[in-house]
């Protein structure tokens, strides 16, 4: 895998609401340097909402929220906190890298042509530099014969594996996973947890998964934080998260998530 840096983050006290409905009700926690977060919960709890929140796709009513030194949607001056511009806002965001529940490609450009859109694009990079790059991603997701097909000719595991390559050719300090097997068929399911395993086993960087995949969170996660009601119930080590005798709420989560 290529190499990127790794940060940490923290979640201090994030409300959110929309209209009368507060998704999001003063959500704390840490997730170490490069470590692996799993983020579970019944729906509804608000997982999707915190996770958008973190690179600020959706704004927070209140809180912070830091990605390494920066807080994320803010400068801080003077003891005062002050909204980045648009520009500055996407220089953060181009330091963490995102997988979309429906992959979000390009349908028009070629897998290759995804991959180095970003890195040549937006940073700037090297054609001939960013390519091989691309092509070495590829090879560690077991794609590296599809280079120069489209998406609409991939099944979606085999899209789902070119969004997530396609994120760490930003080289992030952080990727932010949403369901990332929510909307394949069962059978593709495992391709993408491969891959996001052997990730998370050689890669340096910091990563914070919202799924409802069980044994991937028991197994890979360093810590799992549980949320219901847009509260945080229980984080820590993923034995003692998942533990049915901890609470009700996660007993009953735990046994819908095994029928």
């Amino acid at each position: 895998m290529i190499e990127a840096t790794s940060q940490s983050v923290d979640v201090s006290d994030v409300h959110k609401r929309y209209h009368h409905n507060e998704v999001l009700k003063g959500v704390s926690f840490h997730v170490p340097a490069n470590t692996v977060t799993s983020v579970l919960g019944p729906s509804g709890s608000g997982k999707s909402t915190l996770l958008r929140s973190i690179n600020r796709l959706i704004p927070i009513d209140s809180g912070l929220i830091r990605v390494g030194d920066n807080i994320i949607g803010y400068e801080e001056r003077g003891g005062k906190y002050y909204e980045l511009s648009d520009r500055d806002l996407c220089r953060q965001r181009q330091r963490i890298g995102m997988v979309f529940q429906n992959f979000n490609l390009f349908p028009h450009k070629t897998v290759l042509a995804n991959l180095v859109e970003g890195p040549q694009v937006v940073l700037g990079r090297p054609k001939r530099e960013t390519e091989e790059e691309a092509r070495e991603l590829l090879a560690s997701v077991g794609l590296a014969a599809k280079a120069d097909e489209y998406p609409g000719q991939l099944s979606g595991g085999q899209q789902q594996r070119v969004a997530i390559a396609r994120a760490l050719a930003m080289k992030p300090e952080l990727i932010l996973f949403d369901e990332p097997t929510s909307a394949l068929d069962p059978e593709l399911v495992g391709e993408v947890l491969d891959v996001m395993r052997r990730l998370a086993e050689d890669s340096s960087t910091t990563m914070i998964v919202v799924t409802h995949e069980i044994a991937f969170a028991r197994d890979v996660s360093d810590q799992v934080v549980f949320m219901a009601d847009g509260v945080v119930e229980a984080s820590g080590p993923a034995r003692e998260v998942l533990d049915p005798e901890r609470s009700p709420r996660i007993k009953s989560f735990l046994m819908r998530s095994t029928r």
